[in-house]
């Protein structure tokens, strides 16, 4: 038997002990981040070629699940601010020299005023984020 036998042997073994196949319950979800997890647990270096291309695989299969049944609805711009702002433990002060003045971080923070294509590449660059999260 060759090597590349083998290796469509032990692929097939571990496809058949996996069951990949379009995840339509969150019953099945788990069943495969399970799977997830015992792979991840082995360690990126000692997983064999088709134990990586089956946990490729199998994450594939739970982010599509997952973004289906999970949607991600996108934050209001003054929203990603202010949690980005929490999550770095600075307050709306050290927006001041960005974007100009401390009516417009109030302002911005309220709602009270949008931000202009060109705060939002400043504060992209000061959160080092896409622009895109405040547009």
């Amino acid at each position: 038997m060759t090597t590349v036998d083998l290796d469509t042997k032990l692929y097939g073994k571990l496809l058949a002990k996996a069951l990949p196949a379009v995840i339509k319950s969150d019953d099945e979800n788990n069943r495969v981040l399970g799977i997830i997890e015992h792979l991840m647990e082995k360690g990126e270096r000692n997983l064999t070629a088709e134990e990586d291309a089956l946990l490729e695989l199998l994450v594939d299969l739970v982010h599509d699940y997952e973004e289906k049944r999970y949607p991600l609805t996108p934050s209001p711009p003054r929203q990603m601010v202010a949690f980005l702002l929490e999550q770095r433990g600075l307050k709306p002060s050290a927006l001041w020299p960005v974007l100009g003045s401390r009516s417009r971080v109030s302002d911005l923070l309220s709602g009270k005023r949008a931000i202009s294509k060109e705060r939002a590449k400043k504060l992209a660059a000061f959160f080092q984020v896409g622009v895109e999260l405040f547009i």
